[in-house]
């Protein structure tokens, strides 16, 4: 059994320059961890593959296509793929997202 804890892992350098760990990451899907500190926000993208977001702390603002609403904690969101979708927090409080990509991206996402 293997057990991690998204503390120990070292933080991913990404175009969006937040705090993300890498939780999992095999053909099948992909799994990631982001810290979001209050106004900080992940840039508008696109997936090449279906992707959810899970609010494991706080209130995120998320957008997918047109739309943008504040989402509470424990709930999910799904984005499938070639939508743009962004993440940001506008509260005081720090927010903390698990995003599940799948399968793993073979391609980079396209920033707008």
């Amino acid at each position: 059994m293997k057990i991690i804890n998204w503390k120990d892992l070292e933080i991913v350098e990404t175009a969006h320059g937040v705090d993300v760990r890498r939780l999992y990451n095999y053909d099948n899907a992909q799994v990631m961890h982001i810290t979001l500190q209050a106004g900080e926000a992940l840039k508008p993208h696109i997936t090449p593959v279906d992707v959810f977001f899970y609010i494991l702390e706080g209130t995120v603002d998320v957008r997918v296509g047109d739309e943008t609403i504040s989402v509470e904690q424990d709930r999910l969101v799904e984005s499938p793929k070639g939508i743009v979708h962004c993440l940001s927090n506008s509260t005081d409080a720090k927010a903390r997202i698990m995003v599940v990509k799948s399968p793993r991206p073979t391609t980079k996402s396209q920033f707008l």
